[in-house]
């Protein structure tokens, strides 16, 4: 793996700026990505964000946001790297409050209304339905790699899962289906002196609105279906489609949305574990994750 090449992006870029030199300052740094405050010799100052793949495509789906208008960070200038995306983007400076539910809806609907793009990537029924078996693909390479032995129990709920599956992700396609953000929390959407805008579009796909709204309220907490039930409702209220209400795959809007979401991030986790980040001291925070989020989905899924 290449090491991190954020001060040969950095240069590149403040190169395509026509910038001398810039003071780096982070504000958020983490094995795959960075964020820093870089301050120029006038004072003025800009976000210079990087990240490896595959969070490596954001600079087009920010600049494809922006076209569509979705309220988002301009991008300045953006490089590629040895596999890692370098943006210089506006500074949005401190936000003025933390996003609140009623922003998320109504961010939602501006996203989810939005027309979709042909670069993004697809997540319909039958991709959806395929979750389970993708990361039971993953289990398997990672218990290859002499890894996560003691996992037969998240083998057999995944199979049991992927038995169900099939007719549980029925309805993918029914609306919102298009933009989704997919990192969507009230962290994700900064509301500054004039409006908000929509961060961290690294992972953006399309596929169920519905995911978007399952993931505000974050998965630290257990599964709260009310709590959704009330946010669609919200949602609707905020001009978002009715159909968000609507029942799917035999189970209410709330459950199918919870389930899919928390199907979708065990996927992610097991891939990056065995992909992206691929560290076997990880393992065991991942298993935990993975398990409880899967205990979730059987319940949420009604298996």
């Amino acid at each position: 793996m290449s090491p991190n090449p954020s001060a040969e992006l950095l240069d590149n870029l403040l190169t395509v700026t026509g910038q001398a030199a810039a003071v780096r300052e982070e504000v958020r740094v983490w094995s795959m990505s960075g964020v820093e405050r870089v301050t120029f010799p006038d004072g003025s100052t800009a976000i210079f964000k990087y990240a490896k793949k595959p969070f490596d495509s954001e600079a087009q789906a920010l600049r494809l946001a922006h076209t569509l208008g979705v309220p988002v960070p301009h991008v300045h200038a953006s490089a590629v790297l040895d596999g890692w995306l370098g943006m210089l983007m506006e500074d949005l400076g401190p936000s003025i409050r933390e996003a609140d539910d009623l922003d998320g809806v109504a961010a939602a609907v501006v996203l989810h209304g939005t027309r979709t793009a042909p670069t993004l990537t697809i997540l319909d029924e039958e991709r959806l339905h395929k979750l389970p078996d993708r990361a039971l693909e993953h289990l398997g390479r990672l218990r290859k790699a002499d890894r996560w032995q003691d996992a037969d129990d998240v083998e057999d709920t995944l199979e049991r899962i992927a038995q169900a599956a099939e007719s549980r992700s029925a309805g993918a396609t029914l609306a919102p289906f298009g933009w989704v953000h997919s990192e969507f929390h009230p962290t994700s959407l900064h509301i500054g002196e004039h409006g908000w805008r929509l961060l961290d579009f690294a992972r953006a796909f399309t596929g169920p609105g519905l995911l978007d709204l399952a993931s505000w309220h974050g998965t630290i907490e257990p599964p709260h279906p009310v709590r959704l039930r009330v946010l669609l409702e919200q949602y609707v209220s905020a001009g978002g489609t009715p159909d968000a209400l609507a029942a799917r795959g035999g189970l209410t809007a709330e459950n199918w949305a919870l389930g899919w979401h928390r199907m979708w991030a065990v996927e992610w986790f097991m891939e990056q574990a065995i992909r992206w980040i691929d560290d076997p001291a990880t393992d065991p925070a991942y298993i935990k994750a993975v398990r409880r989020h899967l205990s979730d989905v059987l319940h949420l899924f009604e298996i």
